[in-house]
Parts: structure tokens; sequence; C-alpha cells
């Protein structure tokens, strides 16, 4: 099978866990109902983006994976025949947490988690405050339609996160994300940024030659001083846009993607056979200033 049709479930969220859950849960149902096979939810789906304020209340919206999210979701992608990537609040004990995608197969089975590697702290991305770096390294999940990688919003910003992941033999490369522009910003600045945000990701895609699917939220939080920006959006292994979501809806889309595509572009422009991997041991390095 090289034909994947993936869901992508960009939403807006509110404070109380369940109805985000049950939102998300409708919306994959709705995918599937497309004919979605793989179905990805967004960066910490189940709440509003906490990681604007640190406050110790935050981590009661916590919970352990597999747990109860995972379970309703496994419930849900066994009924559907679909893959559901599921990004969650993680905790692993007292006093240690992440910020981790669960992967589930299309039989409902648990395939394991990445726990995000990269963790910001921003004003109004605190996240250092609430989340421990990952320590399991990339992963890739084999599902039923494709082998998958799983990277998580700010790991966008690092060519050797989506490196590492490609050379491992990922088909996919899906950012569950939640990013936005602050209310008080100008014009201007919002599209640099949003620019700069999907300008990297297609790099990745285009470096790899696989295709890329990254899902945003949307809409109003922190009382209306942040609006996520949406624009999720899915690349092929050249870069082009194969779907572009707007900044303000909340939208459920489903995109085929040809997986065998990989190829084709891998052997007309090929990054993978020149790498020159005996001259990387510098990247190591923090900065290259003799120390």
């Amino acid at each position: 099978m090289t034909k994947v049709k993936v869901g992508l479930v960009q939403m807006s969220c509110v404070a109380e866990k369940q109805p985000n859950l049950e939102k998300a849960i409708r919306e994959v149902r709705n995918a599937a109902a497309k004919g979605a096979q793989i179905v990805c939810l967004q960066e910490l789906f189940t709440s509003l983006y906490f990681c604007d304020v640190e406050d110790y209340e935050n981590f009661k919206l916590a919970e352990s994976i597999p747990g109860p999210s995972t379970d309703a979701l496994r419930e849900v992608a066994k009924e559907l025949n679909v893959v559901i990537i599921a990004s969650l609040f993680e905790k692993r004990a007292e006093g240690l947490y992440h910020n981790t995608t669960a992967v589930i197969d299309a039989d409902g089975e648990y395939l394991g988690k990445y726990r995000k590697m990269h963790i910001p702290d921003d004003p109004a991305y605190y996240e250092k405050f609430y989340f421990t770096p990952g320590d399991l390294g990339y992963k890739v999940f084999q599902t039923k339609f494709a082998k998958i990688g799983v990277l998580i919003c700010w790991d966008q910003w690092y060519p050797e996160a989506s490196r590492i992941t490609a050379l491992m033999g990922a088909e996919i490369m899906f950012y569950p994300t939640a990013i936005g522009w602050a209310t008080s910003q100008d014009e201007d600045t919002n599209k640099e940024q949003y620019d700069a945000w999907q300008t990297i990701q297609r790099s990745h895609a285009i470096a790899n030659g696989v295709h890329v699917v990254s899902v945003n939220r949307v809409g109003y939080e922190q009382d209306g001083a942040m609006k996520f920006w949406g624009g999720s959006f899915v690349a092929n292994p050249h870069g082009k846009l194969m779907y572009l979501a707007t900044h303000d809806k909340e939208e459920t889309t489903v995109v085929e993607i040809d997986t065998q595509t990989s190829d084709h572009y891998r052997t007309h422009w090929p990054f993978l056979r020149d790498r020159r991997i005996d001259s990387y041991q510098p990247i190591t390095k923090r900065y290259l200033d003799g120390d």
C-alpha cells in the first residue's frame, strides 16, 4: 500500500478536558467518514494551551499514557479502522511530566509514544516549567497504513530531528502543533512568523524527500491575548502545498498521500545519496568556538 489518506483535525479548545476529547473523537469520526486512514490531532488537544502561565494547578491536567484518553481513542480507532496520533500531557511519575504523543494503530493497539525533545521557554510558551525533555529519542511507528514519524511543535525548527526521523524510515512526518500570534502584534510580524513556521517544515519535506503533515490549533485563548493561527498543511516531498487550512476556522480535512513518490523525488534530487556523513561530527557541539 502506497496511497494513504491522512486526516488533519484543526480545532479550538475549551478549559475542561472532556468536551475537547469528545470533540476530537467526533472529528476523528468525521475524518474517517471522508476516507481517512491516519488521523492526526493537534498538540495538547484535551485542554487550552496552559503553558501561557506557570501555574501548579495545571499539572492536574496530566494523565498517564496509556491512560484514560488513549483508552477512549483505542476504542474509536478499532471501531473505525483508523490510526490516531494523539498529543497529550503525560504524567510519567510523581513530579515528572512530558509533552507526549501516543500512536494508536487501526486495530486499536497502542504502538507507543514519542516524547517531545525540544522544549521552549518564551513569553506565553513556558513549557520548561511543565515538561521534562524527551528521553526516548526520535521514533517511527509501523502502522497498518504507513511507517510514520512523529515530532511535536518546537521540534519543527530543528532539521536534525526531521533528518534522524527520516533516516529511521519514516514515510510521512507528522507535527502536532500549538502555535499562534500575540494579538498585540502587527500584521507584518504575524505574516513573517507564520511564513517562517511553514517554510522550515516544507524544507524538511524537501531535504528528506517525504510528505510532511502539520496540524495546528485555532482560535483565541489567554483571554484573547493569543490567536492560535491554524494554517495546518500538507507538503509533498518537494515542499509543494497539497492542502492549506485557514487561520480562523475549525477544519477537518482528508488528503491522499502517495508515499511511493518519495522514491521519485529522492532519485531525481538525491540528497540522501550525497550526504557527507564523514564530515558531520561538528554538529554534536553546542557551538564551534574552540571550547
